[in-house]
Protein backbone atom coordinates (compact mmCIF):
# COMPACT_ATOMS: atom_id res chain seq x y z
CA UNK A 1 0.00 0.00 0.00
CA UNK A 2 1.31 3.69 -0.75
CA UNK A 3 0.47 7.11 0.34
CA UNK A 4 -0.87 9.84 -1.26
CA UNK A 5 1.83 12.17 -0.13
CA UNK A 6 3.95 13.46 -2.49
CA UNK A 7 7.32 12.89 -2.31
CA UNK A 8 8.60 16.36 -3.78
CA UNK A 9 9.09 18.59 -0.09
CA UNK A 10 7.17 21.61 -0.32
CA UNK A 11 6.70 24.28 1.94
CA UNK A 12 3.40 23.61 2.77
CA UNK A 13 4.37 19.81 4.02
CA UNK A 14 5.92 21.59 7.10
CA UNK A 15 2.18 23.68 7.43
CA UNK A 16 -0.04 22.59 10.62
CA UNK A 17 -2.51 20.02 9.20
CA UNK A 18 -5.57 21.83 11.27
CA UNK A 19 -4.58 24.69 9.05
CA UNK A 20 -4.86 23.53 5.64
CA UNK A 21 -7.78 21.47 6.60
CA UNK A 22 -9.50 24.45 8.11
CA UNK A 23 -8.53 27.02 5.13
CA UNK A 24 -9.64 23.91 2.75
CA UNK A 25 -12.74 24.17 4.30
CA UNK A 26 -13.02 28.01 3.85
CA UNK A 27 -11.90 28.29 0.16
CA UNK A 28 -14.60 25.08 -0.48
CA UNK A 29 -17.02 27.29 1.29
CA UNK A 30 -16.08 30.28 -0.78
CA UNK A 31 -16.38 28.17 -4.48
CA UNK A 32 -19.85 27.38 -3.79
CA UNK A 33 -20.90 30.61 -2.53
CA UNK A 34 -19.25 33.15 -5.00
CA UNK A 35 -21.05 32.43 -8.35
CA UNK A 36 -19.55 35.14 -10.77
CA UNK A 37 -17.87 32.72 -13.75
CA UNK A 38 -15.01 34.86 -13.37
CA UNK A 39 -13.99 33.97 -9.35
CA UNK A 40 -14.51 30.62 -10.76
CA UNK A 41 -11.62 31.24 -13.24
CA UNK A 42 -9.66 32.92 -10.88
CA UNK A 43 -9.99 30.54 -8.01
CA UNK A 44 -9.22 27.69 -10.64
CA UNK A 45 -6.31 29.65 -12.30
CA UNK A 46 -4.84 30.10 -8.53
CA UNK A 47 -5.02 26.82 -7.91
CA UNK A 48 -3.18 25.46 -10.96
CA UNK A 49 -0.37 28.03 -9.72
CA UNK A 50 0.18 26.41 -6.47
CA UNK A 51 0.71 23.29 -8.45
CA UNK A 52 2.97 24.94 -10.33
CA UNK A 53 5.08 26.96 -7.30
CA UNK A 54 7.19 23.86 -6.33
CA UNK A 55 8.21 22.32 -9.91
CA UNK A 56 7.76 19.99 -12.77
CA UNK A 57 7.68 16.62 -10.92
CA UNK A 58 5.18 18.28 -8.33
CA UNK A 59 2.74 19.72 -10.85
CA UNK A 60 2.82 16.19 -13.08
CA UNK A 61 1.78 14.20 -10.13
CA UNK A 62 -0.82 16.11 -8.98
CA UNK A 63 -2.29 15.75 -12.77
CA UNK A 64 -2.18 12.48 -12.65
CA UNK A 65 -4.15 12.76 -9.63
CA UNK A 66 -7.22 14.78 -11.22
CA UNK A 67 -7.23 13.39 -14.54
CA UNK A 68 -9.18 10.39 -12.99
CA UNK A 69 -11.92 13.22 -13.03
CA UNK A 70 -12.66 12.87 -16.65
CA UNK A 71 -15.64 10.85 -16.70
CA UNK A 72 -17.05 12.98 -14.25
CA UNK A 73 -16.60 16.51 -16.43
CA UNK A 74 -17.64 14.37 -19.18
CA UNK A 75 -20.89 13.57 -18.13
CA UNK A 76 -21.04 16.88 -16.83
CA UNK A 77 -21.11 18.22 -19.90
CA UNK A 78 -22.92 15.85 -21.82
CA UNK A 79 -25.64 16.79 -19.80
CA UNK A 80 -25.65 20.17 -20.62
CA UNK A 81 -24.73 20.02 -23.66
CA UNK A 82 -28.03 17.77 -24.03
CA UNK A 83 -30.07 20.34 -21.99
CA UNK A 84 -29.03 23.45 -23.83
CA UNK A 85 -26.98 25.23 -20.88
CA UNK A 86 -23.09 24.91 -21.80
CA UNK A 87 -21.84 27.80 -19.58
CA UNK A 88 -23.48 26.27 -16.70
CA UNK A 89 -21.85 23.05 -17.47
CA UNK A 90 -18.58 24.68 -17.95
CA UNK A 91 -18.68 26.68 -14.78
CA UNK A 92 -19.79 23.44 -12.39
CA UNK A 93 -16.95 21.50 -14.48
CA UNK A 94 -14.35 24.39 -13.13
CA UNK A 95 -15.80 24.49 -9.43
CA UNK A 96 -15.66 20.38 -9.47
CA UNK A 97 -12.15 20.24 -10.63
CA UNK A 98 -11.13 23.47 -8.01
CA UNK A 99 -12.80 21.85 -5.10
CA UNK A 100 -10.76 18.61 -5.98
CA UNK A 101 -7.30 20.14 -7.07
CA UNK A 102 -7.11 21.71 -3.88
CA UNK A 103 -8.26 18.88 -1.92
CA UNK A 104 -5.79 16.83 -3.38
CA UNK A 105 -2.76 19.31 -2.54
CA UNK A 106 -3.50 19.35 1.11
CA UNK A 107 -3.64 15.05 0.98
CA UNK A 108 -0.22 15.75 -1.27
CA UNK A 109 1.42 17.68 1.29
CA UNK A 110 0.00 16.20 4.43
CA UNK A 111 1.37 13.24 5.77
CA UNK A 112 -1.16 11.01 6.93
CA UNK A 113 0.37 10.27 10.71
CA UNK A 114 -0.21 14.55 10.47
CA UNK A 115 -3.97 13.90 9.49
CA UNK A 116 -4.66 10.82 11.57
CA UNK A 117 -3.54 13.07 14.32
CA UNK A 118 -5.78 15.84 13.51
CA UNK A 119 -8.94 14.12 13.17
CA UNK A 120 -8.12 11.61 16.31
CA UNK A 121 -8.00 15.73 18.14
CA UNK A 122 -10.82 16.84 16.38
CA UNK A 123 -12.71 13.30 17.58
CA UNK A 124 -11.50 14.47 21.94
CA UNK A 125 -15.31 14.97 22.62
CA UNK A 126 -15.94 11.67 21.53
CA UNK A 127 -13.39 9.96 24.21
CA UNK A 128 -14.92 11.95 26.66
CA UNK A 129 -18.25 9.89 26.67
CA UNK A 130 -16.74 6.77 26.35
CA UNK A 131 -16.48 5.87 22.47
CA UNK A 132 -13.09 4.08 21.20
CA UNK A 133 -11.99 6.67 18.16
CA UNK A 134 -9.07 4.14 17.35
CA UNK A 135 -11.80 2.72 15.08
CA UNK A 136 -12.41 5.75 13.53
CA UNK A 137 -8.49 6.62 12.64
CA UNK A 138 -7.88 3.32 11.25
CA UNK A 139 -10.93 3.07 8.97
CA UNK A 140 -9.76 6.76 7.67
CA UNK A 141 -6.08 5.29 7.54
CA UNK A 142 -6.86 2.53 5.73
CA UNK A 143 -9.39 4.54 3.25
CA UNK A 144 -6.51 6.95 2.61
CA UNK A 145 -3.90 3.94 1.65
CA UNK A 146 -6.05 1.86 -0.30
CA UNK A 147 -7.55 4.44 -2.82
CA UNK A 148 -4.63 4.60 -4.96
CA UNK A 149 -4.26 1.25 -4.72
CA UNK A 150 -7.64 0.24 -5.53
CA UNK A 151 -7.36 2.72 -8.74
CA UNK A 152 -4.41 1.04 -9.77
CA UNK A 153 -5.96 -2.16 -10.16
CA UNK A 154 -8.43 -0.80 -11.91
CA UNK A 155 -6.53 0.62 -14.24
CA UNK A 156 -4.86 -2.58 -14.65
CA UNK A 157 -7.68 -4.76 -14.72
CA UNK A 158 -9.18 -2.48 -17.84
CA UNK A 159 -5.79 -2.54 -19.30
CA UNK A 160 -5.86 -6.41 -19.25
CA UNK A 161 -9.58 -6.40 -20.67
CA UNK A 162 -8.25 -4.09 -23.44
CA UNK A 163 -5.52 -6.61 -24.40
CA UNK A 164 -7.60 -9.22 -24.91
CA UNK A 165 -10.46 -7.57 -26.30
CA UNK A 166 -11.68 -5.31 -29.04
CA UNK A 167 -14.90 -4.27 -26.73
CA UNK A 168 -14.69 -1.74 -23.93
CA UNK A 169 -14.40 -2.97 -20.50
CA UNK A 170 -17.13 -0.69 -18.91
CA UNK A 171 -19.32 -3.16 -16.26
CA UNK A 172 -17.70 -6.31 -16.90
CA UNK A 173 -14.70 -5.82 -15.07
CA UNK A 174 -16.82 -4.65 -11.57
CA UNK A 175 -17.42 -8.39 -10.32
CA UNK A 176 -12.99 -9.26 -10.91
CA UNK A 177 -12.41 -5.63 -9.39
CA UNK A 178 -15.13 -6.57 -6.15
CA UNK A 179 -12.83 -9.43 -5.92
CA UNK A 180 -9.88 -8.05 -5.84
CA UNK A 181 -11.21 -5.74 -3.21
CA UNK A 182 -12.72 -7.97 -1.03
CA UNK A 183 -9.33 -9.70 -1.48
CA UNK A 184 -7.58 -7.59 -0.06
CA UNK A 185 -9.90 -6.24 2.63
CA UNK A 186 -8.97 -10.22 4.09
CA UNK A 187 -5.29 -9.86 4.14
CA UNK A 188 -5.80 -6.27 5.81
CA UNK A 189 -8.32 -7.87 8.50
CA UNK A 190 -5.70 -10.88 8.67
CA UNK A 191 -2.85 -8.72 9.14
CA UNK A 192 -5.10 -6.62 11.89
CA UNK A 193 -5.71 -9.73 13.72
CA UNK A 194 -2.29 -11.43 14.14
CA UNK A 195 -1.19 -8.18 15.41
CA UNK A 196 -4.25 -9.07 18.34
CA UNK A 197 -7.25 -6.32 16.16
CA UNK A 198 -8.29 -3.36 17.18
CA UNK A 199 -8.76 -4.55 20.85
CA UNK A 200 -4.84 -4.40 21.44
CA UNK A 201 -4.35 -0.48 20.17
CA UNK A 202 -4.21 2.17 22.72
CA UNK A 203 -6.02 5.39 22.38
Amino acid sequence: MISLTSPVETRAHRWPAGLKLGALCLSTVLLFMIKPPLFQLCAGAVTLGLYLLPGRLFAKAGARALWRLWPFVLLLMVWHVISGDLGQGLLISTRMITAVGLANLVTMTTRLSDMIALIRWLATPLRLIGLKTVYLEIAIALAIRFTPVLLDKSQKLSQSWRARSARRPGWRIVLPFAVLALDDADHVAEALRARGGFDAMKE
